[in-house]
């Protein structure tokens, strides 16, 4: 029998919303910014980051996504 012992594993951790225009369909509408994270994973336990961590928005509208600058002002 073989068990996969070592993986990746993506997280996302919301950051926060805002309500702005979207680049992609042009509605206004909330906008979710949120951080995402790959790891290394052993045993099911996450180790060390294998990807730099990432911000991303999130359209409510559309559900686009769209990166963004990591700094807190993006409007």
């Amino acid at each position: 029998m073989f068990f996969l012992l070592f993986g990746l594993r993506t997280r996302d951790e919301p950051l926060d919303t805002r309500i702005l225009t979207c680049e992609i369909c042009g509605w206004t509408a909330p906008q979710a910014r949120f951080a995402r994270t790959t790891r290394f994973t052993l045993f099911f336990v996450p180790l060390f980051p294998v990807q730099p961590r990432k911000h991303l928005l999130r359209c409510g509208h559309c559900m686009a996504l769209r990166t963004v600058e990591r700094s807190p002002s993006y409007a």
